[in-house]
């Protein structure tokens, strides 16, 4: 399957600035690098077309996850990984393109 383009629907400019725009409406919260959610513009500002360049390469790799314990009502814990920033920004551009493809083919 050739999928070139998928992944120049996935870092089309259109499809980045909804998935921009996505992660900063989330918020959230900082993951292993402590990139806050208002410090992304800067960062893909300074850092966006190598992020392009390695996903087009395929050669960007995620962050860890940093975990998080949250508690639960019957005084357990449940595990959260949260991921950095920038891997939501790309999680959400995917998404966006995979999404409408798949439910597509589900319904």
């Amino acid at each position: 399957m050739d999928t070139s383009s998928l992944m120049e629907q996935i870092l089309s400019s259109d499809n980045l600035n909804r998935a921009y725009l996505q992660v900063v409406r989330n918020k959230g919260a900082e993951g292993v690098d402590g990139m806050k959610y208002t410090e992304l513009k800067e960062h893909l500002e300074k850092n966006g077309d190598i992020i392009r360049e390695q996903l087009r390469t395929r050669k960007y790799r995620p962050q860890p996850v940093r975990r998080v314990e949250i508690p639960k009502p019957d005084g357990g814990v449940r595990n959260l990984g949260v991921p950095t920033v920038t891997d939501r920004f790309i999680q959400q551009a995917i998404a966006q393109v995979l999404t409408p493809i798949y439910e597509e083919q589900i319904s």
